[in-house]
């Protein structure tokens, strides 16, 4: 393997040559944690690498096969139902940090949160799925851009602490209820260095080639432990050293497996781009601007057999979806649709005919 073959074997691992037939519960499972803050796109995430349509997904997070809550980094990931648990109590602490930090602006110390999580548990007790606003508005805290980031901090804080995740969709709003109703809490615990490593062993089999950087910016956790992890499971991994740099991948890895031509029409904020702390291995330099900004806004990405090579948006209409594209590149009119052929499977995930524009 050289450097300019990594992307390649991330597609691999990521699930984006779809070799075999996959739930999205099971995609989901298979990356661990998927960031999911824009609730639209990231269901596309799921969708892309399965060959369930948006309708399946929906009903996979409404029956809590896959549960969208915040873990990991300070943002909204997609994670199994399976893993949430000892997931939540090994990444919570670090990620609360940044909750606490942003509630003590608005007067909210520990205290007041704990007394805020009681309240909401009597709200949310019974299966009582209400949205964010609805809980607010019982809470008594009112509808203003101030406190949108109280309540934000607040909802936060009650994930973190393991009392709520998603509810069933109310419409199109998102709802919240309380965890324990939603997933059985498993009667065994494992130990923090165990679940690290367990966190270390999903990321590399589904992210790799990767590095240790790679996994710290995934995962949230400093360099150091990111390496007590990655010697507690070495064993369990391959590894190769490219330019002096040592990237980690599953033992499933073949060199026997053909490479194959593809396009992907990927969501925004997708795994292939924001699991890694660099991404020169899936586009040019000069073409990163274009595809994230500085403060962290990643936009839908075209891939050509794993690298980036444009833009793309979707508007939802009546009865069909328009899709606008930008090249990176000036792309003959010919090739242009052989690239639209790989447009076809999210119109098979929406199930809506699409007009490319």
């Amino acid at each position: 393997m050289i450097h300019s073959e990594i992307s390649h074997h991330r597609l691999l691992a990521q699930k984006l040559y779809k070799t075999n037939p996959y739930s999205p519960e099971q995609i989901v499972k298979h990356m661990g944690a998927m960031q999911a803050q824009d609730y639209a796109m990231a269901k596309w995430a799921i969708g892309s690498r399965c060959d369930a349509s948006e309708k399946e997904i929906d009903e996979a997070v409404n029956s809590a096969k896959i549960i969208r809550t915040h873990i990991l980094r300070p943002t909204w990931h997609f994670v199994s139902s399976e893993d949430i648990y000892w997931m939540l109590e090994l990444s919570a602490p670090q990620v609360k940090r940044f909750t606490a930090s942003a509630a003590k602006k608005f007067g909210y110390d520990a205290i007041k949160l704990d007394q805020t999580n009681n309240a909401i548990e009597k709200l949310l007790a019974g299966n009582n799925y209400l949205t964010r606003e609805e809980i607010m508005q019982e809470l008594g805290i009112s509808k203003t851009s101030k406190e949108d980031f109280l309540s934000a901090a607040i909802m936060m804080n009650a994930e973190l602490d393991g009392l709520v995740c998603n509810g069933k969709m109310k419409g199109k709003k998102i709802t919240y209820a309380l965890l324990e109703e939603r997933v059985s809490k498993p009667k065994n615990k494992i130990s923090k260095e165990e679940a690290l490593a367990k966190l270390a062993l999903r990321y590399f089999e589904s992210h790799g080639p990767a590095t240790l950087l790679d996994f710290s910016w995934w995962s949230g956790f400093p360099p150091t432990n990111c390496k007590f992890a990655i010697n507690a499971i070495e064993l369990q991994l391959n590894k190769i050293t490219i330019e002096n740099q040592e990237y980690w991948f599953g033992k499933t890895y073949s060199d026997a497996e053909n490479f194959r031509e593809s396009v992907h029409f990927l969501p925004a904020f997708d795994e292939i781009l924001i699991s890694y702390k660099t991404r020169e291995a899936s586009m040019q330099p000069e073409h990163q601007s274009k595809a994230f900004t500085n403060n962290g806004i990643f936009k839908p990405i075209i891939l050509e057999n794993g690298k980036v090579i444009g833009i793309w948006k979707r508007t939802i209409k009546k009865g069909h979806a328009k899709v606008e594209t930008e090249f990176f590149s000036e792309v003959e009119s010919t090739k242009k649709q052989l690239l639209f052929e790989g447009i076809k499977s999210f119109e098979n995930y929406l199930e809506t005919e699409i007009i490319i524009e």
